[in-house]
């Protein structure tokens, strides 16, 4: 009998522990590729990669480094990305990391290099008109070596890198003696074999900047602890040069897309303009999209805005309310279709979020409006005017047909069946029609005369006073 109950209590503690180890959450890696030059569609990946892991709840964030180097603008702008990810964050210098691209392994909390891969060379150079390469001029050289060592000192430093190792990649008029070896000579700028950024220094050793040498990817995660755990490769799908080059012109396009809107408007029928400029907006969400900072459910909520403010133009003119509800709807999709917003953080966006599309639309609106203004003026004279009222033929013959109906009634006189105030409904003979006084208030049951149209919308005035 003890045998049995041994026995049992033996199948029941393996099946606990079989429990508790099928309990056991299975660690996430995500890895995020860097191989090519560090320029704008990078940060499209990079951000996709970071939000991804955000949302999977990643343990680690893996880059996986090749790269000559690049823009110092876009290198910030990646730091920036990186540093929304709390987790643990590592940079594998798979052959190369030059110029921007070490500055970006330094943002990482540890730096692992391939055999025989370099790191370093990082002075900023400026790009000529041909693609080829030229020292910066003396004075922009002080200025943007003072720049890039105040950003490589604090990333250095928050990651427990040596800063001076860090600088004299930067900065050829450092010298950088360590135990009394010299690890860089005044006038060269730190280029790091893995050997050398492997070496230790000091007392106690600490290595000089490489936490070591692995073969691979994969014999880094094994390194790591991160054998077996869930690894998700972020793939380039080459749309980040085609978001790149969409949201480079997104001003343009918010330009175009109310222009069209409003030509649309005032040439209804005439179908061009607001084909161009729904697809100018539907550009410009797609810019959202393919950078990773928003999705299409702001499409959704700019429909639904431009529904409503049509309903407030065409259908119950006067009531106000739809028109600045869509308004309200259209503006926030504009704005928030390029706020970068992070799983996990707050979703109402701060100042300093809203700050650069807010901008960007006050600009396009300004603009647009003078233009506006100069088409009011200038487009009903053109042959331009009549060659789109003329592309939609049976939208044109509606048209004049109401235009002519609404016409017709001019003179008619009625009475209120509703307060006017200033709009509201009236009764002409056994037709009850939407009007809109000038801005007077009159009583249901008054008698009320059509004075003309705007648009779609009978105006109307006090028969008594006329």
């Amino acid at each position: 009998m003890k045998r049995w109950l041994v026995l049992i209590l033996s199948l029941i503690g393996l099946s606990g522990a079989e429990t508790r180890s099928a309990a056991e959450p299975v660690r996430k890696v995500t890895v995020i590729p860097i191989r090519q030059e560090i320029e704008p569609p990078l940060v499209y990946i990079v951000r996709r990669g970071v939000k991804e892991a955000m949302e999977s709840h990643a343990d680690l964030l893996v880059l996986d480094m090749k790269t000559d180097g690049g823009r110092i603008d876009v290198t910030e702008e990646i730091i920036d990305i990186l540093n929304n990810f709390k987790g643990s964050t590592v940079t594998y210098v798979n052959d190369r990391a030059f110029s921007a691209g070490s500055f970006i392994a330094v943002a990482t909390q540890k730096i692992y290099m391939a055999p025989e891969s370099v790191i370093g060379a990082a002075a900023p150079i400026m790009m000529t008109p041909g693609g080829g390469v030229q020292d910066l001029p003396g004075t922009m050289e002080v200025k943007m070596n003072s720049a890039v060592r105040a950003l490589v000192r604090r990333l250095a430093e928050k990651n427990g890198y040596n800063v001076e190792v860090v600088q004299a990649m930067i900065d050829k008029n450092r010298e950088v003696v360590i135990d009394g070896k010299t690890i860089n000579n005044k006038g060269d700028i730190l280029t790091l074999t893995d050997s050398e950024a492997a070496a230790s220094y000091g007392n106690p050793p600490h290595p000089l900047l490489s936490s070591g040498t692995v073969p691979t990817l994969d014999a880094l995660l094994d390194k790591l602890g991160y054998a077996g755990a869930e690894v998700t490769v972020i793939k380039t799908t080459g749309a980040e040069q085609l978001g790149s080059w969409i949201n480079a012109i997104s001003p343009i396009l918010l330009i175009i897309g109310i222009l069209g809107i409003y030509i649309e408007f005032k040439t209804p029928g005439a179908i061009l303009p607001a084909v161009v400029g729904g697809v100018a907006f539907l550009l410009y969400f797609l810019g959202g999209y393919v950078a990773g900072i928003s999705g299409w459910g702001w499409v959704l909520v700019f429909t639904v805005g431009l529904a409503l403010l049509i309903s407030e133009l065409f259908v119950h003119p006067g009531t106000i309310l739809p028109g600045l509800a869509g308004l309200a709807l259209i503006v926030t999709a504009l704005i928030m279709a390029m706020v970068d917003l992070y799983p996990g953080t707050p979703a109402l966006p701060t100042i300093a979020q809203l700050g650069p599309p807010l901008w960007r639309l006050l600009g396009a609106a300004a603009v647009s409006l003078v233009i506006m203004l100069a088409l009011a003026r200038i487009l009903p004279a053109t042959p331009v005017y009549r060659a789109l009222v003329s592309s939609g033929a049976s939208g044109v013959e509606s048209v004049a047909r109401t235009e002519n109906e609404l016409t017709a009634r001019v003179g008619r006189t009625g009475v209120a069946v509703s307060n006017l105030r200033p709009s509201g409904k009236a009764r002409f003979d056994n037709e009850v029609l939407d009007v809109i006084t000038q801005g007077d208030m009159i009583g249901k049951g008054q008698p009320v005369k059509i004075i003309g149209h705007s648009g779609a919308t009978t105006l109307v005035a006090s028969a008594q006073s006329s």
